[in-house]
């Protein structure tokens, strides 16, 4: 072999061999970045018990799936009576701003709230909500939810009278007419004190 080759061939190599590896770690990073997103959005929908959605929350709540699994951690907290936690958690997911989940965290909020026995502060969450989101598709929900706090924190005439109105707003039957129908059932036993 001719000698320029042979130089040519040995200050070549090491480039290719860099080329090489950079290619690699590249695809090796994209694969185990696409396995954990993988993962992450497995832990989403598989995670049944609170501590198996708390253990993805700190495997993955950084990454794109953080938000949801959050929000299903926070929910997990609610349904457990665990308001606090679950609102230390809508808040944190509010502050992150996170895109496609941006009004969860109030309504989940303002739900704790109520279930916390706070009724006037649950009221003015759900109301702010409701006025600033009227075409959100959680505006009936924090509407009724208005309504709820309002006959628990003892108006329940104010609370029937403002379901009346919704009942007159959806006359169609719907999916939404049924809320509020099943709203005005739930008020109306309500024990007010």
């Amino acid at each position: 072999m001719n000698e320029d080759i042979l130089k040519e061939i040995k200050s070549t190599l090491p480039w290719l061999i860099a080329a090489a590896i950079a290619v690699a770690g590249y695809y090796g990073f994209k694969n185990h970045r696409a396995a954990a997103e993988a993962a992450a959005s497995e832990a989403v929908v598989s995670g049944y018990e609170t501590s198996e959605i708390e253990e993805a929350v700190s495997k993955f709540g950084d990454g794109k799936s953080g938000p949801a699994i959050k929000i299903r951690l926070a929910k997990k907290y609610y349904d457990e009576a665990r308001y606090d936690d679950a609102i230390r958690l809508y808040d944190e997911i509010a502050a992150a701003k996170p895109e496609g989940f941006g009004e969860i965290p109030a309504v989940g909020k303002a739900m704790c709230l109520e279930g916390q026995g706070k009724f006037a502060e649950a009221k003015a969450a759900f109301e702010q909500f409701a006025d600033a989101n009227p075409k959100s598709p959680f505006a009936l929900t924090a509407r009724l939810g208005a309504i709820r706090a309002t006959a628990q924190a003892g108006d329940k005439a104010a609370a029937l009278k403002a379901l009346a109105a919704l009942k007159d707003e959806f006359k169609d039957e719907t999916p939404d007419r049924a809320r509020v129908l099943a709203t005005e059932d739930c008020v109306t036993r309500f024990a007010v004190k």
